[in-house]
């Protein structure tokens, strides 16, 4: 369920000139439902002229252990995206002390420390859920090591700079780091420029044995995600092995589907153990028909990046816009993302609660 919370901004940090780390305190009465693992998100809103906005970003604090305490802060981190409504706001004016309306946690970009050799491909902001990931895995996991490869286009655009560094000092002999500059060259280490496919075929053997690392964690534009997927398969890593969380997706025109559409087609969705059917519009999501009738329903972006409308198609046939969310064994599973989906048959029925 979208179940959200008005949590109190306990800090706002400014990481970078256009980046800020938003840290909420959790009251004692909520801490187990904000208990959250390593690679989470949150998704925030706000309401702007009668209009809802929600935008979701990735907890970069410690996961709290199965059987430790369930925390009392948790922190995201928020980059600036020209003409965005919430990370405008959250740059601009949000300040101590003020309420956020904030759902519980939620995505499956994560990862159960376990021992093992694991590593990451981010760029930009794709550094804040692996930040929590390699945070969690190394404090947890004393026969886990971890190798980060993190894009960015400059040092002063870099964020999270000095907690990356604080974990190279606390774990040097686990923690492997590789900093690429997109514009500015630097006075040690690799040389400045993009990591696109054929540069990561070529480093990522130089940097660590690729066939021994047990998950690759693939975060940031869809570009590089892209291009880090298609270097791994290439050098052959099974797609089991490498999990990914697109940041910034264009919006492209999605073309037109061969699936005629019905003429008349209704939903049903079961949601927190109740059930109902309803009508699809001409032209409308699933999340969206359902919406009209649960308000409740689970959504944050709306554009097929975040997961978390994701549900069980228990019947019928839907087709999807886009998908960058959802893992190919979920989709093989029989999940489809509610906010991409649209009626191919006269009847649907979705459970979100699986």
């Amino acid at each position: 369920m979208a179940r959200f919370h008005p949590l109190t901004v306990a800090a706002v940090d400014r990481i970078t000139d256009d980046s800020v780390a938003l840290t909420f305190a959790v009251p004692a009465e909520l801490r187990e439902d904000y208990r959250h693992a390593a690679g989470q998100h949150l998704a925030l809103r706000r309401t702007v002229d009668g209009t809802e906005i929600r935008r979701t970003y990735s907890i970069c604090s410690p996961a709290p252990a199965p059987d430790g305490e369930a925390p009392r802060t948790l922190r995201v981190g928020v980059r600036l995206v020209d003409g965005g409504a919430f990370s405008t706001y959250a740059l601009k004016e949000i300040a101590v002390g003020d309420k956020v309306e904030v759902m519980v946690p939620a995505g499956r970009f994560t990862l159960e420390p376990s021992a093992g050799l694991y590593a990451a491909v981010v760029g930009g902001s794709g550094i804040t859920p692996v930040l929590s990931i390699v945070s969690t895995l190394l404090a947890r996991e004393p026969d886990a090591s971890f190798c980060l490869i993190r894009s960015d286009r400059t040092s002063a655009s870099t964020m999270f700079l000095e907690e990356v560094a604080d974990l190279k000092d606390r774990y040097p002999q686990r923690f492997q780091l590789v900093t690429v500059l997109s514009r500015e060259e630097q006075q040690a280490g690799l040389p400045s420029g993009r990591l696109d496919q054929e540069r990561l075929t070529g480093l990522l053997p130089a940097l660590l044995p690729v066939e021994r690392v047990a998950g690759w964690f693939l975060c940031g534009p869809l570009g590089l995600v892209e291009g880090a997927e298609r270097a791994l398969r290439g050098l052959g890593v099974s797609r089991s092995r490498i999990h990914e969380e697109i940041f910034h997706v264009d919006a492209t025109p999605v073309a037109p589907s061969a699936i005629p559409a019905p003429a008349h087609s209704t939903v049903t969705a079961r949601l927190d153990g109740r059930g109902g059917t309803w009508p699809v519009q001409d032209g409308e999501s699933l999340l969206d028909a359902v919406l009209r009738n649960r308000p409740d329903a689970p959504y944050a972006c709306k554009g097929g990046v975040c997961g978390t409308c994701r549900a069980f198609l228990v019947s019928g046939e839907v087709r999807m816009d886009r998908n960058f969310a959802l893992e190919p064994e979920e989709t093989e599973a029989g999940y489809v993302l509610a906010c991409q989906s649209h009626p191919a048959t006269e009847k649907v029925e979705l459970d979100f609660d699986r």
